[in-house]
């Protein structure tokens, strides 16, 4: 069988059940998705509660033993069936449609669809003891906001129970490690009604493991040459029009009209700023490359169903690099950033990473800008640059840049998860555009290439899948309180305050609260703290301290210069 054909199916007896159930139900759409299926219903109020009860129709609806079967209708009979059912999304879908006639599917003589096809052949064939509806969510029609808000159903189909089941795990290992639950609970980030959607506040604790995050990648770059520089939030509506993101980038807000001067935007990207910066004074070949980075907030306005967390945002900061260089400079360049890209990967615990290769569509050559000869020499240079490192890659034909190609990097958590973090992107089309220059050694003006870069991508989005990652437990080096010093009681509290006085440069909290030890080794545990530190009498006496490391039930005792230097070390060796 055809997963694809499957779930498909899964998702018209979805809707044959929903449709038993609540005769005066409306239907949107009923896609396959990676690993199963939804259906969009209006004109009824369903809820987490309701899906077992769903699920146990589509059972009896499958025992039936009801073919699918598809015929083309012309479009008109096609409305006047749906007009008759009082169905509006699927009459405007119908609309839509260019063909002059439509498919329609059966589900036995209990329900008819709009559909292109691709089902099996009868409800017998369907796995049912390997599917499941997980969850009911919001949705708009066509995903716009401004349309009628419908009633999402998720369900997820395999070709065994085993497969279902071992993807069920992963869902709820899924939920423990959600970065807006363990954000919450960690008192990391905070997302605030009165504030703005997509719009986050950072605790200290958040606050500490952006600026950790932030640190190391401003260390890579210094030790590589590369300069800061600063760049202001807004700008007038000129700049992106020379960039071409006036025209090109959907996600931009509004402008501000100010009275009597010409419009001005909030950035949705970095880009222009820096190539204006370059074009402020002239640039001999001597100088090249040039190197400049400025971590800074971007905004975009991005549709509030789409928003998540700290991972899909409308204020993203992104640890932007831009590199001014000559043609035969390229490679030198790429390399460079690819080193530090391989770097970063390895602190931060990323072992399992492929690389996409993203080219232009050659079917939809308007999308971009540029000369041909330009996309075809970038697309080479990258794509042997990465096969002679050897790395696991894919080419993603459609998925450049509307400037260029690039690399996109697809890290695998430890849920298999993918997720695009860096990207490098080679692009020999916006300088001609800002009409950049510098000297060469004849004398001459030339143009330079631009090569964009980010490691970390968005510092937010990639925060919250680091606490994913780890499930909020940070290694030792990103942990925003490294240890907690846990007096047995009041009496020990100088004790316990002395030896914090001595852990220099670990970042330390002395919990004196009048509350039980145990409560607090159980606190120091939902906290995810790296070491728990207790002191009491024995330890007074014997000028120790009794350490419990997270994740461990044994506790060592062990004098603090010990302790310290192996913390320290672990710190420095960025260890995880």
């Amino acid at each position: 069988m055809i997963m694809e054909h499957v779930r498909h199916s899964f998702a018209h007896l979805l809707a044959a059940a929903v449709r038993r159930l609540y005769p005066k139900v409306q239907f949107g759409i009923g896609p396959v998705i990676e690993n199963g299926f939804y259906y969009d219903f209006a004109n009824v109020t369903l809820v987490e509660q309701d899906l077992s009860r769903i699920e146990k129709e589509m059972r009896s609806i499958a025992s039936q033993r009801l073919p699918f079967a598809k015929k083309l209708w012309l479009k008109n009979r096609a409305k006047a069936y749906f007009k008759k059912q009082k169905q509006p999304f699927k009459l405007e879908l119908i609309k839509d449609l260019k063909e002059r006639k439509v498919g329609m599917v059966s589900t036995g003589d209990l329900f008819l669809d709009l559909c292109r096809g691709g089902h099996v052949k009868n409800t017998s064939e369907l796995p049912l003891d390997a599917f499941k509806l997980t969850r009911v969510a919001g949705a708009y029609w066509k995903g716009d906001e401004k349309r009628p808000q419908l009633t999402r159903i998720y369900g997820v189909a395999f070709s065994t129970k085993d497969e279902m089941e071992a993807h069920l795990a992963m869902l709820e290992e899924a939920k423990r490690r959600d970065h807006r639950k363990l954000g919450k609970e960690l008192k990391l980030f905070t997302l605030i009604d009165e504030v703005g959607p997509g719009l986050p506040l950072f605790y200290p604790k958040g606050a500490i493991v952006r600026r950790l995050i932030e640190g190391f990648v401003e260390e890579q770059q210094q030790k590589r040459g590369y300069l800061p520089i600063w760049i202001p939030h807004i700008t007038k509506g000129q700049l992106y029009k020379i960039s071409g993101h006036l025209d090109k980038y959907g996600a931009m807000f509004p402008a501000m009209r100010l009275k009597g001067e010409a419009d001005y935007y909030l950035k949705p990207m970095n880009c222009p700023h820096f190539m204006m910066l370059y074009k402020a004074e002239p640039h001999s070949w001597r100088e090249l490359p040039l190197r400049w980075t400025a971590t800074t907030t971007n905004y975009r306005y991005e549709k509030s169903g789409e928003l998540s967390g700290i991972t899909r945002l409308r204020a993203l900061t992104q640890d932007d690099c831009h590199v001014f260089c000559r043609s035969d400079q390229i490679e030198q360049e790429v390399n460079l950033m690819l080193d530090m890209t391989s770097e970063a990967y390895r602190v931060f615990g990323f072992k399992d990473f492929w690389v996409r290769i993203s080219t232009r569509d050659p079917k939809r050559k308007n999308k971009y800008i540029g000369s041909q000869g330009a996309w075809k020499t970038s697309e080479a240079i990258l794509t042997r640059l990465i096969e002679k490192r050897g790395w696991k890659h894919d080419i993603g034909v459609g998925e450049a840049a509307f400037y260029g190609p690039k690399l996109d990097f697809i890290f695998k958590d430890v849920l298999s998860r993918e997720w695009q973090l860096s990207t490098i992107q080679l692009d020999m089309n916006l300088p001609q555009r800002f009409d950049l220059a510098y000297i060469d050694e004849q004398g001459k003006k030339k143009q330079p290439v631009l090569i964009h870069r980010a490691i970390l991508g968005s510092v937010e989005r990639f925060l919250g899948i680091l606490i994913e990652h780890y499930a909020g437990a940070f290694p030792l080096w990103l942990a925003p309180e490294q240890v907690w010093i846990l007096p047995i009681s009041e009496k020990f509290n100088d004790f316990a305050q002395s030896i914090s006085s001595q852990l220099k440069g670990i970042r330390t909290i002395v919990r004196t609260e009048n509350e039980s030890l145990g409560k607090k080794i159980r606190e120091g545990e939902l906290q995810k703290i790296p070491y728990l530190l207790v002191v009491g009498e024995k330890e007074q006496q014997n000028k120790t301290i009794s350490v419990r490391r997270r994740g461990q039930r044994e506790v060592k005792e062990m004098k603090l210069e010990m302790f310290l230097n192996m913390a320290t070390e672990e710190v420095r060796l960025r260890s995880f």
